[in-house]
């Protein structure tokens, strides 16, 4: 009873974060999306999975040491494609709006987090997954969630036909006031590959299971032992966004935002709610020395509690 209490907590506290951890970007001022990405994204992906690992886990560094190259390539390659989804979850927002959006893409990260590293295991049998899909459908537990699979897609279904009816019944106004870029055929295939992609995190948990079983060898208790495998899960998303939020750091020229004290005219306006310039000018030529101060400290704070806040989701 305990320990289910405990979950049910964990659970709450998860949910909470996930609901919550972008409202400190809102607090961030004068940079740029890709800049406050990749530093709440350094907090979330490499400073908390390492901390919380060597506070709550016996000897990381050896455990994670002790590894096979198999075990962390395909740790690491999961955590990317996972990184994938995660960059492209947000464009489906911006297609399809956060109730359908979210419904598609959760749904099918659900599906396919349950149903594709077993299914690749018949074709691929190195893929380190426990299960096939013969395995988990000869079992009374593993039909049932069998048949929890096959609501969610069932439901996923009936969210994108509502979508598709509400898209044929508004004219494009409607669709504009509704969602300023409406697409639904274009977020359908964006939810779809956001969802897949993200479904790879459950991989990555399943491929570093000899990291938690070296960490419970060294002495760490079982219900934290899968804290070193999320070190180098989240390392392979760190990784994608990384590479994503650095090239866009090059083709908006936002770079010099992690440094500087003072905005560019041209990016004077950008902050989290938005990216765009405010009405407080006429044009970058109007902004003053006080309008393009950057408030250094304050957007590295805001970034880190975001980047902290997704952590524990």
């Amino acid at each position: 009873m305990g320990n289910a209490l405990f979950g049910v907590i964990f659970h709450w506290l998860g949910g909470l974060a996930s609901g919550s951890f972008y409202v400190p970007y809102k607090g961030v001022k004068k940079w740029s999306w890709e800049t406050y990405w990749l530093v709440g994204g350094f907090f979330s992906w490499i400073i908390c999975p390492f901390l919380l690992a060597t506070i709550l886990t016996k000897d990381v560094v050896g455990v994670l040491s002790s590894q096979s190259a198999s075990t962390l390539g395909w740790t690491f390659l999961f955590g990317a494609l996972w990184g994938t989804g995660g960059l492209t979850f947000g464009l489906a927002m911006r297609y399809l709006g956060m109730s359908l959006g979210m419904g598609v893409a959760l749904g099918y990260c659900a599906a396919f987090g349950t149903l594709l590293p077993p299914f690749f295991k018949l074709f691929f049998p190195s893929i380190p997954v426990a299960e096939t899909l013969v395995e988990i459908a000869s079992s009374t537990a593993g039909k049932v969630t069998l048949l929890g699979v096959l609501v969610c897609l069932i439901g996923i279904f009936i969210a994108a036909l509502a979508g598709a009816t509400k898209e044929k019944e508004m004219s494009a106004e409607d669709k504009q006031k509704a969602i300023a870029e409406f697409d639904f055929k274009k977020g359908i295939l964006v939810a779809t590959f956001s969802g897949i992609m993200s479904a790879c995190f459950s991989f990555g948990l399943t491929a570093g299971n000899p990291i938690g079983e070296a960490s419970v060898a060294a002495g760490t208790s079982v219900i934290w032992s899968g804290l070193p495998k999320l070190i180098v899960v989240m390392l392979g998303g760190f990784a994608t966004n990384f590479i994503w939020c650095v090239a866009l750091n090059f083709k908006n020229r936002t770079g010099y935002q992690y440094l500087a004290s003072h905005a560019r005219p041209e990016h004077a306006g950008l902050t989290a709610s938005g990216g765009e310039h405010g009405g407080g000018t006429s044009g970058p030529a109007a902004a003053s020395a006080s309008d393009l101060k950057i408030p250094m400290i304050g957007n590295y704070l805001f970034s880190a509690l975001a980047g902290t806040t997704w952590y524990f989701q």
